[in-house]
């Protein structure tokens, strides 16, 4: 059995475990979030069913703006709203915001330490058919160098839940990252959760897994399966990218000598990229990266370009057992 250093559920590879998309758990934290706090106001830019706001619009109408098909007005407009003492949650695509609307992004709302939340949801390949146009996998590395911004990237739906509330309650900016299709719901009520501090959720001495998103649980499935040949992989759920947690990459560096970084996200600028920094200013390990290698996203089902562009369960062995050998000959 995997040897869990973080409360998650009691068997990891039950066929029948549930299901969720990550926006699900956006849409009952934000709630959880207003009802405790009468500042947080929610702006959607036309998808409020898509982006998971039904509920909080009928919760507090009051509270909820619908501005339409124009992104950079929904950014712009937000940090007016901050600066008034609002907290708005703003939401759509990330291919949309902050995809269409980065500049205002950047100036509106992070050159001035507004408190605005930012929600990109349908991240990654899950939006699936609607293809490369509607994919956002390079939203990461757009945000990832803007001063003042927080990026959290949260591992299932309930962990979701938690981050959002946590956001609401993070005074600066924040980017939340989540998934339209549905993948499973592993982490529990008592699973801890904190911006800027990863989860060791396995053990390990041979590889490290550092992973951000959904597919934390392919990273999970990967290790177990890698018990079996005979290789102790260690697996790191990063939500947080930014600030990432040092101390836990560090840690798993020193740990187990080589590190696999996986995200649903180009392999450029994303996770990979903030934990290669990390590593090359203070113990230069062994690393290798899964994720999008460095093409636009195609039009097919999440399922099969999660295996077409090597993010799979098999795809996360292959890398390990790379970086291992990497590492015995070093």
């Amino acid at each position: 059995m995997i040897r869990k250093e973080a409360r998650l559920v009691e068997n990891l590879l039950d066929p029948k475990i549930p299901q969720k998309p990550t926006r699900d758990g956006y849409g009952l934290g934000v709630v959880d979030a207003a009802e405790k706090d009468p500042n947080i106001v929610v702006v959607c830019a036309d998808l409020t069913e898509s982006t998971r706001n039904l509920d909080f619009k009928k919760r507090f109408p009051d509270r909820f703006i619908q501005v339409g098909v124009h992104e950079q007005f929904l950014a712009a407009g937000a940090a007016g709203l901050a600066m008034g003492g609002k907290i708005p949650f703003i939401t759509s695509y990330a291919m949309f915001c902050p995809g269409r609307a980065w500049e205002q992004v950047r100036t509106n709302i992070c050159l001035n330490e507004t408190n605005v939340k930012i929600v990109g949801s349908h991240a990654g390949v899950s939006v699936g058919p609607d293809g490369a146009t509607h994919q956002a996998i390079e939203d990461i590395a757009i945000m990832r160098p803007i001063p003042n911004i927080t990026i959290v990237a949260p591992c299932d739906a309930v962990e979701a839940r938690k981050a959002v509330v946590a956001a609401a309650r993070w005074e600066g900016p924040v980017y939340l990252r989540f998934a339209r299709e549905k993948t499973p719901v592993f982490t529990t009520d008592d699973s801890p959760f904190e911006i800027g501090k990863a989860a060791t959720f396995r053990s390990g001495k041979d590889v490290a897994i550092v992973a951000c998103g959904s597919l934390v649980h392919n990273a999970l499935l990967a290790a177990e399966e890698l018990a079996e040949e005979g290789l102790d992989v260690m697996v790191v759920n990063m939500h947080t990218v930014k600030p990432l947690d040092e101390k836990a990459v560090l840690h798993a560096a020193e740990a187990c000598g080589a590190i696999v970084t996986v995200e649903e996200h180009q392999i450029t600028g994303g996770l990979g990229g903030a934990v290669a920094e990390c590593l090359a200013k203070t113990h230069p390990t062994i690393q290798e990266f899964v994720g999008v290698p460095n093409a636009f996203g195609e039009s097919g089902a999440p399922t099969e370009l999660i295996r077409h562009f090597g993010m799979d369960v098999p795809a996360i062995k292959k890398a390990v057992k790379k970086a291992h050998k990497r590492k015995t000959k070093a």
